[in-house]
Protein backbone atom coordinates (compact mmCIF):
# COMPACT_ATOMS: atom_id res chain seq x y z
CA UNK A 1 0.00 0.00 0.00
CA UNK A 2 3.25 2.07 0.47
CA UNK A 3 3.91 2.44 -3.19
CA UNK A 4 0.06 3.98 -3.86
CA UNK A 5 0.66 6.60 -0.97
CA UNK A 6 4.03 7.73 -2.29
CA UNK A 7 2.62 7.73 -6.23
CA UNK A 8 -0.64 10.03 -4.74
CA UNK A 9 1.59 11.92 -2.48
CA UNK A 10 3.46 12.76 -5.75
CA UNK A 11 0.68 13.30 -8.10
CA UNK A 12 -1.13 15.98 -5.36
CA UNK A 13 2.35 17.49 -5.65
CA UNK A 14 2.49 17.81 -9.35
CA UNK A 15 -0.98 19.83 -9.15
CA UNK A 16 0.48 22.01 -6.41
CA UNK A 17 -1.80 20.56 -3.51
CA UNK A 18 0.33 19.92 -0.53
CA UNK A 19 -0.02 16.72 1.69
CA UNK A 20 0.61 16.11 5.17
CA UNK A 21 3.96 13.30 5.30
CA UNK A 22 3.29 10.17 6.54
CA UNK A 23 3.41 9.13 9.81
CA UNK A 24 4.09 5.90 10.77
CA UNK A 25 1.72 4.04 13.17
CA UNK A 26 3.69 2.52 16.29
CA UNK A 27 2.56 -0.51 15.34
CA UNK A 28 4.28 -0.39 11.83
CA UNK A 29 7.50 -2.52 12.15
CA UNK A 30 5.27 -5.80 13.74
CA UNK A 31 4.00 -8.54 11.04
CA UNK A 32 0.86 -9.38 11.03
CA UNK A 33 1.11 -12.25 13.37
CA UNK A 34 2.72 -10.19 15.96
CA UNK A 35 0.16 -7.38 15.48
CA UNK A 36 -2.60 -10.26 16.22
CA UNK A 37 -0.71 -11.54 19.46
CA UNK A 38 -0.28 -7.64 20.70
CA UNK A 39 -3.73 -7.21 20.47
CA UNK A 40 -4.98 -10.41 22.32
CA UNK A 41 -2.20 -9.61 25.01
CA UNK A 42 -3.26 -5.92 25.39
CA UNK A 43 -7.46 -7.20 25.75
CA UNK A 44 -5.75 -9.70 29.03
CA UNK A 45 -5.37 -12.90 27.54
CA UNK A 46 -2.92 -14.86 29.04
CA UNK A 47 0.42 -16.72 26.52
CA UNK A 48 -2.02 -19.83 26.37
CA UNK A 49 -5.32 -18.58 25.55
CA UNK A 50 -3.47 -16.95 23.09
CA UNK A 51 -1.89 -19.65 21.68
CA UNK A 52 -5.17 -21.53 21.82
CA UNK A 53 -6.69 -19.25 19.73
CA UNK A 54 -3.96 -18.77 17.10
CA UNK A 55 -2.98 -22.25 16.63
CA UNK A 56 0.36 -21.24 18.40
CA UNK A 57 2.39 -22.55 21.44
CA UNK A 58 2.63 -20.22 24.18
CA UNK A 59 5.84 -20.61 23.87
CA UNK A 60 5.47 -19.04 20.49
CA UNK A 61 3.54 -16.57 21.48
CA UNK A 62 5.86 -15.51 24.92
CA UNK A 63 8.34 -15.05 22.05
CA UNK A 64 6.25 -12.74 19.64
CA UNK A 65 6.08 -10.82 23.08
CA UNK A 66 9.39 -10.82 23.54
CA UNK A 67 10.41 -9.42 20.50
CA UNK A 68 7.93 -7.07 19.85
CA UNK A 69 7.87 -5.13 23.32
CA UNK A 70 11.62 -3.25 22.63
CA UNK A 71 10.42 -2.47 19.24
CA UNK A 72 7.31 -0.82 20.15
CA UNK A 73 8.95 0.64 23.41
CA UNK A 74 6.97 -1.32 25.90
CA UNK A 75 8.41 -3.30 28.96
CA UNK A 76 4.78 -5.06 30.01
CA UNK A 77 1.14 -5.75 29.22
CA UNK A 78 -0.28 -2.83 30.71
CA UNK A 79 1.86 -0.58 28.73
CA UNK A 80 1.20 -2.23 25.38
CA UNK A 81 -3.00 -2.17 26.05
CA UNK A 82 -2.46 1.62 26.47
CA UNK A 83 -0.22 1.76 23.15
CA UNK A 84 -2.53 -0.58 21.66
CA UNK A 85 -6.33 -0.48 21.05
CA UNK A 86 -7.88 -3.98 20.84
CA UNK A 87 -9.57 -4.63 17.68
CA UNK A 88 -13.55 -5.63 18.20
CA UNK A 89 -13.37 -9.58 18.66
CA UNK A 90 -13.66 -12.63 15.41
CA UNK A 91 -16.18 -14.77 17.95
Amino acid sequence: MRPWCERARAELRALGADSPPRVPGEWEPLSPQELEVAQLAARGMSNREIGERLFLSHRTVGSHLYHLYPRLGVTNRAQLSAMLRPTPSRD
